[in-house]
C-alpha cells in the first residue's frame, strides 16, 4: 500500500466520532407511600430527577420579634459594617446574600449518617423565608441535596458549629453522591460559635446555642425537643408515616435558625461596642481585636473597659491593655497596668505580669532592681499556687530563674 493510501486511511480513522461517555444510570425511587399524610401537616412534595423531597416554607416580616431583637435589625448590622473603619472576619455587606444555615442528621459522624433536614433562613429586602428541605428517605437523598440549589448558590452561610459538623457532613454526604450531582459549591462560612466562644469566655458556662439564647438573646424555649431525639423521631416518622412528631423537629430548627439571625446581630453590636455587656466580655472583644492586628480598635475598647467597669472586675483587663500600651510605646502606661494585673486571682496571668513589667524595667527603664523585685514576686507567687499544672509551673519556674540570674548578675 502506498504511503498516500495510508495517510489517507490514518485520517479516516482519526474523523470517526470519540467513544460517547456513558452517564450513570440513575433508578429513581418510588415516592413514599405516606406523601399524602405528610403533605396534610403543611410539607409540599417536590419530585425532581433524584426522587422525592418534601418542603417546608414560611415567611417572617422584618418586625417579627425573636427574642430581644426583631429580624430587620439585621439590616441595620450589616449597615454598621460597611461604615466600620476596621476589619473583622465576621463582617458582611448588604450586597452579600446572607443564608443562615442548619442541619439535623440521623447520628454525628460515619457514613450511614444522613442529613434528614436542611434549613435556610434567607434575607430578602421586605422579608425572611425559612426554607427547609425533609429527607423523603434515605434512598431519595440525592433528590434532597439536588433540591437544596446549594451547587448554583452565591452565598454566604451563617452557621453554629457548621464549620466543623453541618458543612463537613454536608460535603460528605454530597461526594457520596457526586457522581449524579453537579459540584457542591464553597461560599463563604461564618461561625457564630467560634464568635461565641470568643466573645463569652469565661463569661457562659456553657455554649451550647440554647444557653446562649436564654442568657444573652432573651430567648426562652418552650416545648421545645430535645437535639438527640431529633434523628429517632425522624427514623420513626419514616416508618410509621405519622408526621406530627416530626413537623416538632422542624419547629426546633426553626428556632435555631432564626437564634442564627439574631446571635448574628448581638455579636455585631458586641464587636461594634453598642451592646450591654460584662466587662469580661468587653475584654474579650478588645483580646479578639488585638488578635486581627487591629491594635488601634483594641485599645480604645480595653481602655473604656478600665474607666467604665469597677476596679475589681478589670483586674484581668489591664494586663491586655499593658500589651497594647507597650506595642504603642507608653512604658509608664504599660508597668502601671501590668502592676494593676499582677494582683489577679488567675495565676498565669498574674505571672505573665509580673514578667512582662520586669521586661520593661529592665530593658525600656534600665532599672534592674525593680525588674528583680518584679521577678522575686513572681517566683513567690508560683511558689504559693497549687493551681497551675506541673509542665505550665516548670515552664514558669525555668523562665523566671533564667531572668533572677541575669539579673542579679547585672546587679553585682
Amino acid at each position: 500500500m502506498s504511503y498516500e493510501k495510508k495517510l489517507l486511511q490514518m485520517k479516516q480513522m482519526m474523523k470517526k466520532a470519540p467513544a460517547k461517555v456513558e452517564k450513570p444510570v440513575i433508578e429513581k425511587p418510588s415516592a413514599p407511600s405516606y406523601s399524602k399524610a405528610w403533605e396534610q401537616v403543611g410539607l409540599t412534595r417536590i419530585d425532581n430527577d433524584f426522587g422525592t423531597v418534601f418542603k417546608y416554607e414560611k415567611t417572617y416580616e422584618k418586625a417579627y420579634e425573636h427574642g430581644h431583637y426583631a429580624l430587620g435589625a439585621i439590616d441595620d448590622a450589616l449597615v454598621q459594617w460597611e461604615a466600620a473603619a476596621f476589619s473583622h472576619p465576621y463582617a458582611a455587606t448588604t450586597d452579600e446574600t446572607l443564608v443562615f444555615f442548619d442541619t439535623e442528621t440521623t447520628g454525628l459522624k460515619g457514613a450511614g449518617t444522613y442529613i434528614f433536614l436542611l434549613g435556610f433562613l434567607t434575607l430578602r429586602p421586605y422579608d425572611v423565608l425559612l426554607t427547609q428541605y425533609v429527607l423523603a428517605d434515605p434512598a431519595h437523598e440525592a433528590a434532597l441535596l439536588f433540591e437544596s440549589k446549594l451547587w448554583q448558590r452565591d452565598t454566604t452561610i451563617v452557621s453554629y458549629n457548621g464549620k466543623s459538623f453541618d458543612w463537613p457532613q454536608l460535603q460528605t454526604r454530597w461526594t457520596l453522591n457526586q457522581h449524579v450531582l453537579p459540584p457542591l459549591k464553597i461560599p463563604r462560612h461564618i461561625d457564630l460559635l467560634h464568635s461565641s466562644r470568643r466573645l463569652w469566655k469565661n463569661d457562659l458556662v456553657r455554649m451550647k446555642l440554647k444557653q446562649v439564647e436564654e442568657e444573652k438573646l432573651g430567648f426562652v424555649r418552650h416545648h421545645d425537643i430535645p437535639g438527640h431525639l431529633a434523628p429517632i423521631i425522624y427514623m420513626d416518622a419514616i416508618k410509621s408515616g405519622e408526621p406530627s412528631a416530626l413537623m416538632k423537629v422542624l419547629q426546633h430548627n426553626e428556632w435555631d435558625l432564626l437564634s442564627l439571625v439574631t446571635l448574628y446581630v448581638h455579636s455585631t453590636s458586641m464587636l461594634m461596642e453598642a451592646a450591654s455587656a460584662s466587662a469580661t466580655a468587653y475584654t474579650n472583644v478588645g483580646k479578639w481585636y488585638a488578635d486581627l492586628n487591629e491594635h488601634e480598635r483594641s485599645y480604645d475598647i480595653l481602655s473604656r473597659v478600665t474607666t467604665t467597669y469597677e476596679t475589681f472586675e478589670t483586674i484581668q483587663t489591664y494586663y491586655y491593655l499593658g500589651l497594647q500600651q507597650k506595642k504603642r510605646g507608653d512604658v509608664e502606661g504599660a508597668i502601671a497596668s501590668f502592676v494593676r494585673s499582677g494582683a489577679s486571682d488567675d495565676i498565669r496571668i498574674a505571672l505573665k505580669s509580673h514578667e512582662e513589667a520586669a521586661k520593661l524595667y529592665e530593658h525600656a527603664k534600665k532599672n534592674t532592681d525593680e525588674a528583680l523585685h518584679m521577678t522575686n514576686a513572681a517566683l513567690q507567687k508560683l511558689a504559693q499556687d497549687r493551681m497551675l499544672p506541673l509542665r505550665a509551673r516548670q515552664a514558669f519556674y525555668e523562665r523566671l530563674q533564667k531572668r533572677r540570674t541575669r539579673l542579679l548578675k547585672k546587679n553585682q
